[in-house]
This record gives C-alpha cells, sequence and structure tokens, in this order.
C-alpha cells in the first residue's frame, strides 16, 4: 500500500480530484480510449470498460437537471434551507452538488463556485449564470 503525501486528501483515485479542487480548478475523469468523460473517479470507464483514464479540465458550465430544497438539518456545515441539485456538465457526466448565490429550475445554466472547508479542500458548487455570461 502506498502512503499518501502529507496534506493529501482523497485515495489513489479521487486525489488528482482535490488536489485541483485546491487550486480551484474542477477535473473530471476522460477515457483515453473513447474519449467520454465521467464523474464521480473510478478506476475504468463506465463506458467501454478501458483503464486508460485522465483528468481534463471541466469548462464548469452545467445545466440542472434536478433539484430540490433540504429543510431538515443533515450536518452542522449544511445550515437548511438549501438546495441539492443533479447538474448535467457540459462535458457531459453528471455531479450532485449544492445550488448557492440564487434560485434556480430546472434547465437553467449553472457556473461552478467553491465552498470553502477548514482544512479540507474547498468543494465545487454551482451558481446560476446571469443572462449572457455562458
Amino acid at each position: 500500500m502506498s502512503e499518501r503525501p502529507a496534506g493529501a486528501f482523497g485515495d489513489a483515485i479521487t486525489a488528482p480530484f482535490w488536489e485541483a479542487a485546491r487550486e480551484r480548478r474542477l477535473v473530471v475523469q476522460r477515457c483515453r480510449d473513447c474519449g467520454r468523460h465521467q464523474f464521480y473517479p473510478r478506476p475504468f470507464c463506465l463506458a467501454c470498460g478501458g483503464t486508460a483514464l485522465e483528468w481534463a479540465p471541466s469548462k464548469g458550465l452545467a445545466t440542472v437537471h434536478a433539484l430540490t430544497t433540504v429543510r431538515i438539518a443533515v450536518i452542522p456545515e449544511l445550515q437548511p434551507p438549501y438546495v441539492v441539485a443533479l447538474v448535467e456538465l457540459d462535458e457531459g457526466p453528471r455531479m450532485t452538488t449544492n445550488i448557492v448565490g440564487g434560485t434556480c429550475r430546472i434547465g437553467d445554466r449553472v457556473r461552478v463556485a467553491w465552498r470553502e472547508r477548514p482544512d479540507l479542500p474547498p468543494l465545487p458548487v454551482f451558481e446560476p449564470v446571469g443572462e449572457g455570461s455562458t
């Protein structure tokens, strides 16, 4: 078993995602065999089963696919009400996330923002895209 460097977060598969998040960059896996993007990170491609995966930058733009408002406290870091959404990245994969900075409906465009967390990499969240800024 290999040891992680000091300050590393995640496991061998997810560490590159969290390293990019520390730099406020959203990345997703891309298969070099078939070209498909995927999220969450896995050791193989969901589309073709290949293992030639690389990390590709995401534009950080997405469309809201589904959303709900949570009104019950689940963890102290997220005080209700807050919005949980499934967004579809322009690169193809879908992510579960929070919507911050405004209200959205299904079909609305959103862009990545970052929620700071003490002693942890920031968490990608999404905010509404204003008119003309896509």
